[in-house]
């Protein structure tokens, strides 16, 4: 019988590290328990020592996909203490060394539940789980834990704490966990502040939909900042837009529905088409289409049909408004990361521009007041729901050159961590100190 301690350094909080323990620890017989602490996770267990060489090999094998392992430290356990199971343990205060996990996009199944009419995430614009949704931008303190983020204040009603203690749901211990019944809410206001009257979320959202197809400026508050959204294709939108942010001539950054509609712009390659689709969600620049902001040019463009998720609902596609990204080959595309994008961009067959909602020079904004006071003048409207952004993250630009990835601007993917690949972890028998990387935050 052995007893060892197992501490793991890296990303390894609020990605479902712990609940993957669990069940590893359950599938190789040991017993003992795990938690949270400022440097990692921290692991007790006992059993036999083949059986915890093998939990080792495969904790790195099965590690989760938002998860990075840097080191797994092992040493033998002297304590006398006697285990007779193994569980997830309340987390420990202790100096903080470790990473913060970022916000990662939407999974694919949190996706398919959002649109399913027979899930109870239906239309749910928060809908999360352990593979996805916000992590750094809510955070306050470590350990990661409910109580320690902007989640809070929202008590888990009686189903979402099942799916929480369920070591089978891909909800196992997600600590942003929330469903309509005791979750965030999302409301629709004019400039003016007065609410407009909408008789559901849903109908809120369709709102939004309606507004920018009908050329309206809408600040939406999102993941990690509240963003400014207009119709890309629009071009008297674009300049108005351009004239009240006071941003005359750096390219805006547009958001759509789907790869489908990104192609009717650009031609991705494997590589770009990775990134879109990655957790981290970030924004790539792709080489536009010869004439996809000209529209007397380019005849295949007006010609390409775009099926919505909607039978019904098919449309023709629109070239960019040129004042999107002036004087450039490029442009800087993303797809929707979060449910209240996909649940807004369901139904639009045209891509929206989708820029940091700020003047010119001056921090996104984050809060709701703070919103309200500083772009009054710029949003007709405003999509704003009751969870508190913690940490403002914007969003990461990135270009393909060759087959490799280069930078522009790094915040929310972190990529500098790459994101695409996973490098095997290393394992040391010694303690070696990790110091924590600075968190992607701008102020």
């Amino acid at each position: 019988m052995r007893q060892e301690e197992i501490r793991v350094r890296g990303t390894v909080q609020g990605v479902g590290f712990r609940p993957t323990v669990y069940r590893l620890a359950k599938a190789c017989e040991l017993k003992g328990e795990v938690c949270n602490d400022g440097q990692g996770v921290l692991i007790q267990v006992s059993g036999r020592a083949e059986a915890v060489d093998e939990f080792v090999k495969r904790l790195q094998q099965e590690c989760p996909p938002l998860a990075r392992i840097e080191t797994i430290t092992r040493r033998p356990n002297q304590s006398d203490r006697i285990f007779t199971d193994f569980v997830i343990t309340k987390s420990v205060n202790s100096i903080v060394r470790t990473e913060i996990a970022p916000d990662a996009a939407t999974c694919l199944q949190c996706k398919a539940e959002i649109f399913d009419p027979f899930s109870r995430w239906y239309r749910y614009p928060f809908t999360n789980c352990t593979h996805c949704g916000p992590r750094l931008s809510i955070i306050r303190s470590i350990p990661y834990d409910r109580s320690n983020t902007s989640m809070a204040p929202f008590a888990m009603c009686s189903d979402c704490g099942k799916e929480y203690q369920d070591v089978e749901n891909r909800r196992f211990h997600a600590q942003p966990i929330a469903c309509a019944v005791c979750g965030p809410q999302v409301w629709l206001e004019q400039a003016d502040g007065q609410l407009v009257t909408t008789v559901s979320t849903t109908e809120a959202l369709d709102t939004v939909c309606q507004l920018l197809q009908q050329g309206a400026i809408v600040a939406i508050k999102g993941l990690g900042g509240i963003h400014l959204a207009g119709d890309a294709t629009n071009e008297t939108v674009v300049q108005k837009l351009r004239s009240r942010k006071q941003r005359y001539h750096k390219p805006f950054a547009l958001m759509a529905r789907d790869m489908a509609v990104i192609e009717a712009y650009c031609t991705p390659n494997p590589k770009e088409r990775e990134l879109l689709e990655s957790p981290a969600a970030p924004i790539v620049l792709i080489e536009a289409k010869r004439g996809a902001r000209e529209r007397e040019k380019y005849q295949d463009l007006s010609t390409h049909k775009l099926q919505s998720p909607n039978p019904s609902f098919i449309s023709v596609a629109t070239p960019i408004a040129p004042s999107v990204a002036p004087g450039q080959t490029t442009l800087g595309f993303m797809l929707p990361y979060t449910p209240l994008h996909h649940l807004i961009l369901q139904q639009m067959d045209r891509p929206i521009v989708l820029t940091s909602g700020n003047l010119s020079d001056e921090p996104q904004c984050i809060d709701n007041e703070e919103a309200r006071l500083q772009l009054g003048k710029i949003a007709d409207y405003f999509l704003l729901h009751n969870r508190d952004i913690v940490n403002r993250v914007d969003d990461s630009v990135v270009r393909v050159v060759g087959r490799k990835q280069e930078v522009d601007k790094c915040d929310k993917a972190e990529f500098n961590q790459s994101p695409i690949t996973r490098h095997p972890s290393p394992i040391t028998h010694h303690p070696s100190p990790v110091t924590r990387h600075p968190s992607p935050i701008t102020h």
